[in-house]
């Protein structure tokens, strides 16, 4: 087994700790190891990026963590719209026809653009990659995408991390609770402020 297949074996665990370990074990490899575990989950569903996240958080710190995660994901997001897109309009079409009910959602992702994205990127749960993928094969800007998924994605990158990060003081740290709900709300309103701005324009 290579050491990229062991990588991928490793992560394919939902065990904090041993994902954990695997980061440590790549340390040699300085922040990298941190990046690209969130761009894999971008391409390999099954992996728990909440786990990855929250690892992130333990291993290099809230601030740094976060970081290296938002920067992981905006750029595994990226390469599935990319490469929903470059396969083109035939395949976005015969998608449509195999399944007609998601062309309601096809329409609404391009009629709507930033507030599905944005709200769909803020739960870490929510289907990631078919989310990206229909966005890449819809009409819908690219700077659009990218600017939904870099706000969403903080958003939900940094409450992960937040309550992650040391998480045996999180209890004796109340004011984590009051910042994770101020995020959320500066987000929000600024996210449609913004939204208002394009549509405006």
């Amino acid at each position: 087994m290579s050491q990229w297949q062991e990588w991928i074996h490793h992560l394919k665990t939902l065990d904090l700790q041993h994902i954990e370990r695997t980061l440590q074990s790549y340390s040699a490899y300085g922040p990298l190891p941190g990046v690209l575990m969130p761009v894999v989950e971008a391409l390999i569903p099954a992996l728990p990026l909440v786990v990855i996240v929250a690892a992130n958080a333990n291993i290099y710190g809230l601030w740094y963590g976060f970081l290296l995660s938002w920067i992981g994901v905006t750029l595994g997001a990226s390469l599935v719209f990319w490469l929903a897109r470059t396969l083109g309009n035939r395949l976005g079409a015969w998608f449509q026809r195999r399944f007609p009910k998601t062309q309601k959602f096809f329409h609404w992702i391009e009629r709507k653009g930033f507030t599905p994205l944005f709200l769909f990127a803020c739960f870490p749960f929510a289907p990631s990659a078919l989310i990206n993928v229909v966005a890449g094969f819809s009409a819908l800007p690219f700077r659009t995408f990218l600017f939904a998924t870099l706000l969403g994605k903080a958003v939900m990158i940094f409450s992960i991390s937040l309550v992650s990060a040391d998480i045996s003081n999180f209890t004796r740290e109340p004011w984590r609770i009051a910042v994770l709900i101020a995020v959320l709300l500066v987000m929000w309103f600024g996210g449609k402020k913004l939204e208002a701005r394009y549509q405006v324009k």
